[in-house]
């Protein structure tokens, strides 16, 4: 097992249920409840009770699919857990991917002033991102992550077996992240990425510790996201819009599959704004071409993505802020663009594409 530490919590990789088992046993709180969805229940859920036989914990379940991950389910959450008559003395655990992780993380910290969790990430995307930074909290009015809060869980535990429960989609849209992280902090391990064939034959927990040293030095520099760590957004600025306003139609995204698109659109800001090699901007195209499908933006959209931008909660004016790389290896924080190169940025990656195509 490795173990990450952080200021005030440890991340757990490996086969945590030992040291699981013995924390459950030495703590005395007055219950313990498990947050899953219909997922969660089939397929990780047996799996995590295997591990914990000497104990009982109660069942809070919601829907699965980042359009749930709002107030109204938070309410749910939260009827829920005053029915099972949590307190404050209570834990929560967290079992499932990153709504999971933001929406229980976001109630447990907030309901009757806050009780402790423990996060176990199930999606390759929550495992290499949301499992660092204390970041919780849900979307709201079609803007990603728009209400929230920062808060530290007990501790983050990572079970790369989890991984084999998920379907291909998922493992490919939480390569993004992992793709991000190299692309603002670790030229190196970028260039390692580029021997990747076929994500079906990736070793993943390989992977999984790179990531996350990467994100762990940069959140230990700037815990609160005042400076450094909005490096951490890039692909996100444009890659949230596009997310938001695809879930509000018949062929929503993943997260990683926006956050793709986001980083080939931010890549070419890159290369108007900062001055990004046109030859680095092809490589990080090739690429992600090479894993993602075609997603087509319609221009009757565009103005809308353009109005999730502004509402995003990174912008500190009226411009709109991006993290920029240059060179590759590189993050670039409090960059802006104008709205016409945005638009260019947009037109781009559509260009990519002979024809007018979706998500497979």
């Amino acid at each position: 097992m490795e173990i990450i530490q952080l200021d005030d919590y440890n991340i757990l990789i490996g086969d945590v249920w030992s040291t699981l088992n013995t924390f459950l046993k030495e703590s005395s709180y007055s219950k313990m409840a498990i947050l899953i969805d219909e997922n969660i229940e089939e397929f990780c859920l047996p799996i995590f009770k295997k591990n914990t036989p000497n104990f009982d914990f109660l069942k809070i379940k919601i829907n699965s699919g980042e359009q749930h991950k709002n107030l109204e389910t938070c309410q749910n959450i939260w009827q829920q857990m005053m029915a099972l008559d949590l307190n404050r003395n209570a834990l929560m655990i967290n079992l499932g991917g990153g709504v999971i992780g933001d929406m229980g993380g976001f109630c447990a910290s907030t309901f009757k002033r806050g009780m402790d969790f423990l996060q176990m990430p199930t999606t390759l995307l929550s495992q290499v991102d949301a499992s660092i930074g204390g970041k919780l909290g849900i979307d709201f009015m079609q803007v990603k992550n728009s209400i929230g809060l920062f808060n530290n869980p007990r501790a983050v535990l990572i079970v790369p077996e989890f991984l084999k429960t998920l379907p291909f989609n998922e493992i490919r849209s939480g390569f993004a992240e992992i793709i991000k992280h190299t692309l603002i902090d670790n030229a190196e391990q970028w260039d390692a990425l580029q021997s990747i064939q076929d994500l079906k034959k990736v070793d993943w927990p390989a992977y999984l510790s790179p990531s996350l040293y990467i994100k762990k030095r940069i959140v230990d520099e700037d815990p609160f996201e005042k400076g450094i760590r909005k490096a951490l957004n890039f692909g996100h600025t444009v890659g949230h819009a596009i997310e938001g306003w695809a879930l509000e139609t018949s062929k929503p995204l993943l997260h990683g599959e926006a956050i793709a698109i986001g980083m080939i659109c931010e890549a070419w800001l890159s290369h108007k704004v900062v001055g990004l090699p046109m030859e680095a901007v092809e490589q990080i195209v090739h690429f992600i071409l090479k894993i993602y499908k075609p997603y087509h933006l319609p221009e009757s959209a565009f103005e809308d993505y353009i109005h999730l931008m502004k509402k995003d909660k990174k912008n500190e004016s009226a411009a709109i802020n991006f993290t920029m790389i240059q060179p590759i290896g590189k993050g670039m924080i409090n960059q802006t663009a104008a709205q016409d190169l945005i638009i260019e940025s947009l037109n781009f990656y559509n260009q990519l594409y002979p024809q007018k195509v979706g998500v497979d």
